[in-house]
């Protein structure tokens, strides 16, 4: 056992897979004993915050919090908002409204945000503008709510002792926010998605629960590929056509299509996480199945299998003790093969809409749903997709260099 060990911590290519794939199990361990905020809690108003530095700034003490940006003087603030990009788009509903293009001035903030707020209803739908395009429309009227508000505001912190918001400062709408002496800084390396939520932490959250759901269904599909495949390859005979009939049979359906349609069936209220996980691995065994059949057909057949038959055993005894030890390794490769693959299918049903129910935890794919489904990477927002894009990628790449790597120890024909 010591011998393979450092066989297999001797393959680069498995030393390289494993310390990506422990390097991020590591870190969904950990961030969230430092962080214990809800990862689904909104924490802005507005859409798509970029990545940076912010601090929650209070209107009145009593009041919940909006987001502004670090040196938000009045010029800064307003164009961070309102952009040549949203000025344009203003001016293009304006003028399918009816008004006059020659009274438009894109660069007359207030007299286009007049226009704007007095003209602009959200449940109009002109001809040719698809629903996405009105959608984009009302999320603009909500970003730029308040855009040319002049007051100061009010900076509050809560009183230990008596748990009610105090007055701490004033901010004047020209004047730059020292972060040193605002006790309420965030800093948000990922910016926020489109729902306000801080998108490293909603990403790191979404990680360690589709890691979950690969290890689930990876497990449920290991162990009812090994479980049929022992007993196919070894008992032979009506057994293995049973077995092999009903492999063939889900070979013949694509699994991610039985997979959607399994899905679909349970409905959004009762897809958890677990259930996903659970479905998963019922409908991704079959190769499993058939490889480690073809592995016992090769073993049950040599003399220590036949002299454990001579001597009485049970079959149950000869699979567990005389055949699995030999598979044990592809056993491991298979599985590690399934938790990537559950992962991926995670995915490619949440992007159909298909995955767990979105009221409890994020997961990767449903991340990539929300993205697509508020338009992240119509508008440029790659931050609310390519760092899930890239998670995913680095997951699914460790694994299969964890798994070339047992693959080259364990298999002799490809030893150097």
């Amino acid at each position: 056992m010591k011998h393979t060990l450092q066989q297999v911590f001797h393959s680069p290519k498995f030393v390289v897979g494993f310390s990506i794939f422990m390097a991020i199990l590591l870190t969904v361990i950990i961030y969230p004993l430092v962080d214990r905020d809800n990862p689904l809690e909104i924490i802005a108003q507005g859409t798509f915050f970029p990545p940076g530095i912010y601090v929650n700034v209070y209107d009145s003490i009593d009041s919940d919090p909006y987001t502004l940006m670090l040196d938000d003087a009045a010029a800064k603030r307003i164009a961070s908002r309102l952009g040549e990009e949203e000025r344009l788009a203003l001016k293009e509903w304006l003028v399918d409204f009816g008004i006059p293009e020659s009274e438009i001035d894109i660069y007359d903030t207030e007299k286009l945000m007049e226009q704007w707020v007095n003209n602009y209803d959200p449940t109009l739908r002109f001809e040719g503008m698809t629903s996405a395009r009105r959608k984009y429309f009302v999320r603009l009227d909500e970003s730029l709510e308040g855009i040319l508000f002049t007051e100061g505001v009010t900076i509050a912190v809560t009183n230990p002792e008596t748990g009610v918001l105090e007055e701490a400062d004033f901010v004047e709408q020209d004047d730059y926010v020292n972060i040193n002496q605002v006790p309420n800084v965030r800093v948000l390396p990922l910016g926020t998605d489109n729902f306000g939520r801080d998108t490293l932490k909603e990403l790191i959250s979404a990680t360690g629960t589709s890691l979950k759901i690969g290890f689930v269904a990876g497990t449920v599909a290991t162990l009812i590929g090994l479980t049929l495949g022992l007993l196919a390859g070894y008992i032979g005979g009506l057994a293995d056509d049973i077995i092999m009939f009903i492999t063939n049979l889900f070979t013949v359906i694509p699994g991610f299509v039985l997979l959607i349609l399994i899905s679909y069936s349970i409905g959004q209220a009762q897809r958890g996480a677990t259930t996903v996980a659970v479905v998963i691995g019922f409908t991704s065994w079959v190769w499993t199945a058939r490889a480690v059949r073809a592995q016992v057909v090769s073993l049950r057949h040599r003399d220590h299998v036949n002299l454990s038959k001579l001597s009485g055993h049970s079959i149950v005894h000869i699979i567990l003790s005389d055949i699995l030890p030999y598979i044990a390794s592809y056993v491991v490769m298979a599985f590690i093969l399934q938790i990537s693959s559950g992962i991926l299918a995670e995915a490619g049903l949440s992007i159909l809409g298909l995955g767990p129910k979105t009221t409890e935890v994020p997961t990767l794919g449903l991340m990539m749903n929300w993205a697509m489904i508020y338009e992240a990477h119509v508008m440029g927002k790659w931050w609310a997709y390519f760092p899930v894009i890239v998670v995913i990628a680095l997951v699914s790449f460790s694994m299969n260099l964890m798994n070339t790597g047992l693959d080259q120890v364990f298999n002799p024909a490809l030893r150097d």
